[in-house]
C-alpha cells in the first residue's frame, strides 16, 4: 500500500473528527440523508454521464492503483541498461536479442527489439514517442473521472443548499422557531461536496497524476538509453546520461553498486 497516501486520508478523516468533537456539533447534525442522496449521487450520476460507461464500471480498479505501493525501481533499470550497453559494446547488437526475453518491462522490450532488427533509429524513436503519448492520454483520460467528481461534488453541495434555503425561506411568514435548524441542514450539502472533492477526489487525481509522470520518466529513460545503445556510446557515458534521471542523493550510491558489479568505465 501508498503509505504517504493511506496515512494522510487516516490523519484527514481525524483531523475532521477532532474538529467536530472539539466545537462541540452533535453527530447527528452532521447526518442528512436528502444531502446525501443530493450530493453523492448527483456528483456521481453526472461524472458518470461524462465519461464512457466502461470507465465507471471499472473504476474501482483504477482507484485502487492510487493506494498500492508505487512499483518503479528506476535504479534498478539503470544497471540494466549500462548491463545491456556493455554487452552491445563487446558483441554487437545483435547479441542483446539473446537477453531481451529475460526483460521484465515491455516498452524496453519493443525499443531494444526494434533496433535490434535494424529499424531507423529516428523511426524507432518515433514509434516508442508515440507509446509514450498514448500512455499519458489513457491515463488522463481514467484519472479525469475523479477530475471530473472534484468539480461535481461541490456544485452539488451548492445545489443541495441552494434547495434546502428555498425550503426555508418559503417557510418565513409562518413559524421561525425552526429556521436556525433548516439553515443548518442546507449547508450540510455543502459540507459533503467540500469532503468529497478535497478529501478523496482531488488527492487521488493527484496521486494517479504523480503515478504516471513516474511511469513517463521511465519509459523516457529507458528510451534515452536504448537510443544511445543503438549509437554505440561509452557505456560510462550512457550511465552519466541515465543518472541524471535519478535522484540526486541516490545518485551517489548507484555508482557505488555499479562499481561493486565491475562495471567497465
Amino acid at each position: 500500500m501508498d503509505k504517504a497516501y493511506m496515512i494522510g486520508f487516516g490523519v484527514a478523516l481525524g483531523v475532521l473528527v477532532l474538529g467536530v468533537e472539539a466545537s462541540g456539533v452533535a453527530w447527528s447534525a452532521l447526518y442528512d440523508l436528502a444531502s446525501i442522496f443530493i450530493t453523492f449521487g448527483g456528483a456521481s450520476a453526472t461524472t458518470m454521464m461524462q465519461n464512457p460507461f466502461e470507465l465507471t464500471m471499472n473504476i474501482h480498479k483504477i482507484y485502487k492503483l492510487a493506494w498500492l505501493k508505487n512499483e518503479i525501481d528506476i535504479n534498478r533499470y539503470v544497471l540494466q541498461i549500462v548491463s545491456l550497453s556493455e554487452i552491445a559494446r563487446r558483441e554487437g547488437i545483435l547479441a542483446l536479442e539473446d537477453h531481451v526475453d529475460k526483460l521484465d518491462s515491455k516498452f524496453l522490450t519493443k525499443a531494444l527489439q526494434m533496433i535490434i532488427d535494424g529499424t531507423d533509429p529516428e523511426i524507432a524513436k518515433r514509434v516508442m514517442r508515440i507509446e509514450i503519448e498514448a500512455l499519458e492520454g489513457r491515463h488522463a483520460g481514467n484519472r479525469g473521472w475523479f477530475d471530473t467528481l472534484a468539480t461535481m461534488g461541490p456544485a452539488f453541495g451548492m445545489l443541495g443548499t441552494l434547495i434546502g434555503l428555498v425550503g426555508m425561506l418559503s417557510n418565513l411568514g409562518g413559524d421561525t422557531s425552526g429556521l436556525g435548524k433548516a439553515m443548518a441542514a442546507a449547508l450540510i450539502t455543502t459540507l459533503y461536496g467540500s469532503f468529497l472533492a478535497n478529501v478523496f477526489a482531488i488527492p487521488t487525481n493527484n496521486k494517479l497524476k504523480g503515478r504516471t509522470e513516474a511511469e513517463v520518466m521511465l519509459m523516457n529513460m529507458l528510451l534515452e538509453g536504448v537510443m544511445s545503445i543503438q549509437a554505440g556510446e561509452n557505456p560510462k557515458v550512457i550511465m552519466d546520461k541515465l543518472l541524471c534521471f535519478v535522484d540526486p542523493s541516490a545518485r551517489e550510491a548507484l555508482i557505488k553498486q555499479r562499481e561493486a558489479e565491475g562495471g567497465s568505465n
